[in-house]
């Protein structure tokens, strides 16, 4: 994780919440956020993959677009097909520069009559400042809302059951990646299949203002953990989610990522950095990401040198100690020659060359998940 600088820092609509509760709060993506509470990262992420785990996310960003040609101006910047989302359906997908590389992640959310895009923090401005630049000649608006939503991820195998026991709708229904509207604890909310930890769960957006009443009604069981953002980044890592600033950045296509998925070459509307990608598709690319582990029990950690044929060819990405597997886990990107299963390499750790090795990713997947 990058923290963001330490002047004028904002604060979520639950930042008392968290002292209260004794979370440690340091600068992130210009927020003053929880990035652990009492009990520890390693409580915190073993109630996530076990029980049920709750993070303020409302520090994302949220943009409402609308018009006639929302979807087209939406798909003519993104990777993904904003044309093939049903209503009530959400896509994850990657903001493009002109070259191919990733100015951001985010996800769109189809509703009957506009898109909301949401967005990482740390690049709220960035972001709304490029889809601004590219909406020329599009009959549509943007909102920015991001002040006005709080977001709250309630994650874990027991998610489904404490919120669907707040919900006003049924939630069986709900498939992952699609979301419904209805109220949690008397509050009207965006109910989403989504989530960044591999496990099942949802996503709550709703009016900032009501965040206290909808935190504590599903605090209020006494089966709810609140975490923070160090076991959110470990959660995420341990399910191979990609964060921006780690994986993914301005020097980076999605095609490089291992982002295939998200590129659709043949959709109708044509998108910034499609010939560039059509190129890499068709020829290619010098790198690729891949997820690695240790046989020995050090820790690989963001920005340490990784060697391949005894050259520096990048550094780790993300790595930490898998507090589920017990072992120690990383991404990094490697010659695409290299990146395959079972290749070995060294990262360079405080002057000593660990051996690595590639791995499949994800690193881990929950019970009964294909």
């Amino acid at each position: 994780m990058t923290a963001a600088s330490p002047t004028a820092l904002k604060r979520t609509p639950l930042h008392d919440i968290h002292v209260a509760l004794g979370a440690k709060i340091v600068p992130f993506a210009g927020y003053e956020m929880p990035v652990q509470y009492p009990a520890g990262i390693t409580a915190e992420h073993k109630a996530v993959r076990e029980a049920c785990g709750m993070f303020d996310v409302s520090h994302m960003g949220e943009v409402i677009v609308r018009g006639p040609d929302a979807i087209r101006f939406v798909s003519s910047v993104t990777s993904n097909d904003v044309s093939a989302l049903a209503v009530g359906q959400v896509q994850y997908s990657t903001l493009l520069r002109a070259d191919g590389t990733i100015v951001d992640d985010l996800l769109v959310y189809r509703f009957p009559d506009h898109l909301m895009l949401v967005i990482n923090a740390s690049n709220r401005d960035k972001d709304i400042a490029h889809l601004e630049a590219h909406r020329s000649g599009f009959d549509c608006s943007m909102t920015d809302v991001s002040d006005a939503t709080a977001l709250l991820a309630v994650q874990g195998p027991e998610a489904p059951g404490i919120v669907a026991a707040l919900a006003s709708v049924p939630l069986d229904g709900i498939k992952y990646y699609w979301f419904v509207e209805g109220q949690v604890a008397g509050v009207p909310c965006i109910i989403s299949r989504t989530g960044y930890t591999g496990e099942l769960g949802f996503e709550l957006y709703f009016d900032a203002s009501q965040a206290s009443t909808v935190w504590n009604a599903i605090m209020a069981g006494g089966r709810v953990t609140p975490c923070g953002l160090g076991c959110r980044d470990t959660l995420r890592l341990e399910a191979g989610m990609s964060l921006y600033g780690n994986e993914l950045d301005d020097r980076t296509t999605p095609l490089e990522a291992g982002l295939n998925w998200l590129v659709k070459l043949g959709k109708a509307e044509p998108f910034l950095g499609k010939d560039v990608l059509l190129r890499q598709h068709s020829e290619g690319t010098d790198r690729k990401l891949v997820g690695f582990t240790f046989e020995e029990r050090a820790i690989p950690r963001h920005g340490y040198p990784v060697v391949y044929g005894d050259v520096v060819v990048g550094e780790v990405c993300s790595g930490t100690m898998s507090p589920t597997l017990g072992i120690p886990i990383g991404t990094c990107y490697l010659p695409t020659a290299a990146a395959v299963e079972g290749t070995t390499f060294e990262v360079d750790i405080r002057g000593k060359r660990v051996p690595a090795r590639v791995v499949k990713l994800p690193f881990y997947k929950r019970p009964g998940k294909a």
